[in-house]
């Protein structure tokens, strides 16, 4: 989880947020009677919930303030759940990472994400909230082989499939880019 750091507000500023008093410190404020509580949480989006308390006799309120945050890897083809976990989530972003720049087979990418201590099940699950187009993966792979090396067809055919691509999409992929 990534932390961030929090701004401590005074007083002052908590109780105006809350609308017990004015912006200028001439108003007479109400003195607090209970304590302020801060509730931060980084991921997906920072939100914040101040409490205070001006009077014994009045309800506890609360104000929870969300930020919005974009989705930079490819959120238009993600198939976000709502109720992900912290697991899934960091999963799916490094998959979404990982496609951007490299293409990988559906079983390379999650091993890929279990190599850096996802597990397994997050793994899966991230593979498949990207969405990604499987043969799409194995023709970007078949070219990057081709800048470099040459590969008969079958050959190629034989090192898309060690790299975990179904038979049928190292076929589609090496005969596309070959």
């Amino acid at each position: 989880m990534t932390y961030r750091p929090l701004v401590a507000l005074s007083s002052l500023a908590l109780l105006t947020l809350a609308g017990c008093g004015a912006a200028d410190s001439s108003s007479q404020l109400p003195v607090p009677v209970e304590t302020v509580t801060v509730t931060a949480e980084a991921e997906p989006a920072p939100t914040v919930t101040v409490t205070v308390t001006a009077d014994p006799d009045d309800d506890v309120e609360a104000q929870d303030v969300s930020a919005e945050s974009a989705d930079s890897a490819g959120g238009a083809r993600s198939s976000v759940q709502s109720d992900e976990t912290s697991g899934q989530r960091n999963a799916r972003k490094s998959a979404e990472s990982y496609l951007e720049y490299s293409a990988f087979s559906r079983e390379g990418l999650i091993e890929q994400l279990e190599y850096e201590e996802f597990s397994r099940a997050d793994a899966e699950y991230a593979v498949d909230a990207v969405n990604a187009d499987w043969n799409e993966q194995a023709v970007k792979s078949a070219e990057s082989y081709l800048e470099y090396s040459s590969f008969s067809l079958s050959g190629l055919i034989d090192q898309l499939e060690y790299e975990g691509f179904t038979p049928s999409q190292a076929e589609y992929g090496a005969n596309q880019a070959y």
